[in-house]
């Protein structure tokens, strides 16, 4: 047995509310069976207390330090949305999001899901500015991501995302002189976005329904296209990725790893997480590694629902089922903590459980935040996951005679 499932669990980990966590007070039977047939531990993503965006962390988690090769979230994003981010082009994460009298009312616009109707009506109508080519194209629900093509241009600028609802929208401003165009071109591209999406058909109908419009686009995260060891070079397995977010299939892509992708996969609450979870099964016949991101925690976390959350836990549990006669080695964590009495990730260790043959097995049988912290791995980084199970694999290089 040397092939690996690993899964992330977005954001699933929690702070206790009235002493219980959404993990710790759903029912996991499937989690339980796996979490007594293995070893489990906490992890701190890259280290104790440090908040990390989903971006970082799953870099750290398969293996990189994003210290030495993070330029950005927006390069990964493009990449997921299927934009081919090139040599010095410039890459944005966007949201579409909802604007009223210059104040940021909703940043997810409803969580709307025609994206890609909005989007292409942008790319057909704003092809260039200045001189620089305009590549726009819809995400995962709200997520939206823009590529910058041209001379002269650079990442050193400011989000125009306020980050929270009840605040303007910013103004993007140059962090360094080369970045004066860039700036420019980006405020440009907003006002005339701003413009096509505010008498859009969809919009009008939203408005008509009493939904949030998806009147302007926040644009954050800029950077360049990273340079990344393949992963298949790095650690000797042949791997895919089984996700809905543009982020995580934008990495994957990026390490030169598959894309395998299944219908009605959201990234939402809604998603379909059985179909995920039997397609990584199917996946081992061609692959070595499957890495699989479930993402609905991470939105019901950030929308501060605790029903909601523990209710997908219990949701994801069913669909582990079926890894319950699989022969290869489960791993189950998540990529950061995302409190629903804090709606933002926070820094706190999350869970990490390994089960498959040679595993030595500890005392914990629940896959939860606490328990995770009393079981044999004890507290380890995100980098070290991998090393780890290279090592039970067989693919670890001795170092020494």
């Amino acid at each position: 047995m040397d092939k690996i499932i690993f899964i992330v669990l977005d954001g699933i980990a929690d702070r206790p509310v009235n002493g219980k966590t959404p993990l710790s007070s759903a029912s996991t039977p499937n989690l339980d069976v796996l979490a007594e047939r293995g070893i489990l531990g906490i992890v701190d993503v890259f280290k104790p207390g440090m908040r990390m965006g989903s971006d970082t962390s799953h870099l750290a988690l398969l293996g990189y330090n994003p210290l030495k090769i993070y330029t950005g979230r927006g390069p990964f994003e493009a990449a997921g949305a299927g934009i081919e981010v090139k040599p010095g082009d410039i890459a944005f994460r966007c949201n579409f999001a909802t604007l009223k009298n210059g104040i940021v009312v909703d940043r997810r616009a409803g969580r709307i899901k025609d994206g890609e109707i909005l989007a292409e009506a942008i790319s057909r109508e704003i092809p260039e500015i200045e001189g620089v080519k305009i590549l726009f194209k819809a995400g995962v629900g709200h997520r939206a991501a823009l590529v910058l093509r041209g001379e002269g241009l650079s990442y050193q600028v400011m989000d125009s995302d306020p980050k929270r609802e009840g605040h303007p929208i910013k103004d993007i401003k140059a962090l360094d002189p080369k970045a004066e165009k860039t700036a420019r071109v980006l405020n440009e591209f907003m006002k005339r976005a701003h413009e096509i999406l505010s008498s859009h058909p969809l919009n009008e109908e939203r408005r008509r329904v009493g939904e949030p419009e998806a009147n302007v686009i926040l644009i954050r995260g800029g950077g360049v296209a990273p340079k990344l060891k393949r992963f298949e070079e790095k650690t000797k397995m042949r791997g895919c990725v089984i996700a809905a977010a543009t982020l995580v299939l934008g990495i994957g892509r990026f390490l030169g790893m598959d894309i395998l992708h299944v219908k009605g996969a959201t990234g939402g609450v809604d998603s379909n997480v059985k179909g995920k979870i039997e397609k990584a099964v199917e996946s081992l016949e061609d692959y070595d590694f499957v890495f699989v991101n479930i993402k609905g925690g991470d939105e019901a976390g950030h929308d501060g629902n605790f029903e909601m959350k523990k209710k997908f836990v219990e949701r994801v549990d069913e669909a582990l089922e079926a890894l319950l006669g699989v022969d290869a080695f489960i791993v189950i964590t998540s990529d950061h903590t995302t409190p629903v009495n804090v709606k933002d990730h926070t820094g706190d260790p999350v869970p990490l459980l390994i089960c498959g043959d040679g595993v030595r097995r500890d005392e914990v049988k629940r896959f939860t935040e606490l328990e995770a912290a009393k079981g044999g791995l004890c507290r380890i980084r995100g980098r070290d996951i991998i090393p780890i199970l290279m090592d039970l694999t067989g693919r670890s290089e001795k170092f020494g005679a």
